[in-house]
C-alpha cells in the first residue's frame, strides 16, 4: 500500500477515536448532573500531558519503536473507554459514581495523549525516510485525521450517542482497531548507545534544555498561553449551544437539534485550512501564521458571544469557519517549528515538549478558570427530559475573547523569528 495512505489511514483512526467524545461529552455530563464539573473532565486532558507525552516520547526514543508505542497507548485507551461505557450502562445514569466516571476517563485520556505526538513522529519519521517533504506532503496526509474525526462526530449525532455513554464505546472500538492497525506501521528507529549518555539524556529531560534558546523558550511560552483557549470550546460550545433548547423561539433550528454536526463544520474548516499551510507558512512566514491563529481565536470566541442558533445562526457558522485556522495554523506550524528546530535524537520528546505546553500547562490552567467563569455566569436547570446550562453564556465567550487578543497584541510584540 502507498506510504501516503497508510498514513492518512493512521491519522484517520487516531483522531476518530477522540472525535467520538471530545465535542459531546460536555453535553452527556451536563445531562447526568456533572455540569458544574466539565472543566474538570477537560482539565485532566491537560493534566496529563504535562507528563504523558513526554515519558511516552522518551520510551519512543529510547525503548520501544514509536509506531509500537502508539499502538500500545491506543489499546490501553481504548480499553478503558469501553469500560467507563459499561459502567455507565450497568450503573446507570441516577446510580453513577462522578469519581468512578472521572477515573476510567482519566486513565484512558493519560494514554490517549501521548497519541497525537507520537503519530507525529511516525509520520514524519516515516516521510523522511522514503526522502519526501515534510511540510508538503504531510498536510495533505494529517487532513484525513480531521476527516475521521467529523466522520465520528457524525456518527455520534446521527446515532443520538450525544447524549449517551455510547459515545464512550465508539471511542474506544475505534481505539482497539488502531492498535492492530499500528502493528503494520513503519518502523521507526530508537536511539542506541543508552549506556553512553547522562540520566538527564536518557530520561529525554534534555528536551527541555531548547528553553536555553530565546527563541524556543519564548515559543513554549506563547504554546502555553494560547493551550489556555484550546479546550474551551470542545468543552463548552455543545452544551451552550444545546441550551437555547430551553427557549421556545430556538427549540426547533437544526443548530439545536444537531448540534454536533453543526460543530462538526469547525473540523470541515480543518480540511481546507490544513491544506493552506504549506502555502501560508512559505508566503508569509511561521511566525505570521501562528500569529493569525491567535487572531482567529479572537474571532472564535466573539461570534460565539454574539450569536445564536436562529438570525444569528451566521455568526455561529462563521465563528466555525474560522476554527480551522485558530487550530491548525498554530498547532500545525508549531510542530513544524519544533521539527525544524530541534535534531532527530530528541525529536519525539521535543514534539512530547510542546504537547505539553499546549494541551498540558496551557490546556489545564485554561479549562479550569473557563469552568469557574462558566459557573459564575450560568445554571443547570431541567426542561422535561433533559438538563441544560443556562443563563449569560455572551459574558463568558466575550471574556474569552478578550484574553485570546491580549495574548495576540504580546505575540505580535515580543516573539521575533526569522524562516
Amino acid at each position: 500500500m502507498n506510504l501516503k495512505v497508510r498514513l492518512a489511514i493512521m491519522n484517520f483512526l487516531e483522531f476518530a477515536v477522540w472525535g467520538a467524545y471530545l465535542t459531546s461529552m460536555g453535553r452527556f455530563l451536563g445531562d447526568v448532573g456533572m455540569g458544574s464539573n466539565i472543566g474538570y473532565f477537560y482539565s485532566i486532558q491537560g493534566v496529563v500531558s504535562i507528563f504523558m507525552p513526554a515519558i511516552m516520547g522518551v520510551v519512543a526514543d529510547r525503548w520501544i519503536q514509536a509506531q509500537k508505542m502508539l499502538g500500545i497507548c491506543h489499546l490501553l485507551a481504548g480499553a478503558f473507554m469501553v469500560v467507563l461505557a459499561q459502567y455507565c450502562i450497568v450503573q446507570g445514569w441516577e446510580h453513577l459514581n462522578p469519581l468512578t466516571v472521572f477515573a476510567l476517563y482519566s486513565i484512558s485520556v493519560a494514554f490517549y495523549m501521548p497519541t497525537i505526538a507520537l503519530s507525529n513522529s511516525v509520520a514524519f519519521n516515516a516521510l523522511q525516510e522514503a526522502g519526501m517533504d515534510t511540510v508538503k506532503d504531510f498536510p495533505p496526509i494529517r487532513v484525513f485525521g480531521t476527516i475521521g474525526f467529523i466522520a465520528s462526530m457524525w456518527f455520534v449525532d446521527i446515532m443520538g450517542f450525544e447524549v449517551s455513554e455510547m459515545q464512550f464505546m465508539t471511542s474506544g472500538v475505534i481505539g482497539i482497531l488502531l492498535f492492530l492497525y499500528c502493528l503494520t506501521l513503519p518502523k521507526c528507529p530508537t536511539s542506541k548507545s543508552i549506556e553512553k549518555r547522562s540520566v538527564i539524556d536518557i530520561l529525554g529531560l534534555n528536551a527541555f534544555s531548547l528553553f536555553r534558546q530565546k527563541k524556543m523558550a519564548l515559543f513554549f511560552l506563547f504554546s502555553m498561553m494560547l493551550g489556555v483557549s484550546l479546550q474551551i470550546t470542545n468543552g463548552f460550545a455543545n452544551p451552550f449551544i444545546s441550551s437555547f433548547a430551553s427557549m421556545p423561539e430556538y427549540a426547533d433550528t437544526f443548530g439545536v437539534k444537531h448540534t454536533n454536526i453543526l460543530l462538526s463544520l469547525s473540523q470541515i474548516s480543518e480540511t481546507c485550512c490544513i491544506m493552506l499551510i504549506p502555502f501560508f507558512m512559505k508566503r508569509f512566514g511561521i511566525k505570521n501564521v501562528m500569529l493569525i491563529a491567535m487572531v482567529a481565536w479572537v474571532l472564535r470566541f466573539a461570534l460565539f458571544g454574539f450569536g445564536n442558533p436562529g438570525t444569528g445562526v451566521w455568526m455561529f457558522v462563521l465563528s466555525m469557519l474560522v476554527y480551522g485556522v485558530a487550530f491548525d495554523f498554530f498547532n500545525i506550524s508549531g510542530a513544524f517549528f519544533v521539527d525544524m528546530n530541534t535534531n532527530k535524537n530528541i525529536r519525539s520528546s521535543a514534539q512530547g515538549l510542546f504537547m505539553l505546553m499546549t494541551n498540558g500547562i496551557g490546556a489545564t490552567f485554561g479549562t479550569i478558570i473557563a469552568q469557574k467563569i462558566v459557573n459564575t455566569f450560568t445554571y443547570s436547570k431541567d426542561f422535561g427530559e433533559y438538563a441544560y446550562i443556562v443563563g449569560d453564556w455572551s459574558t463568558c465567550w466575550l471574556i474569552f475573547a478578550a484574553y485570546a487578543l491580549v495574548v495576540a497584541l504580546a505575540f505580535a510584540v515580543v516573539f521575533k523569528y526569522k524562516n
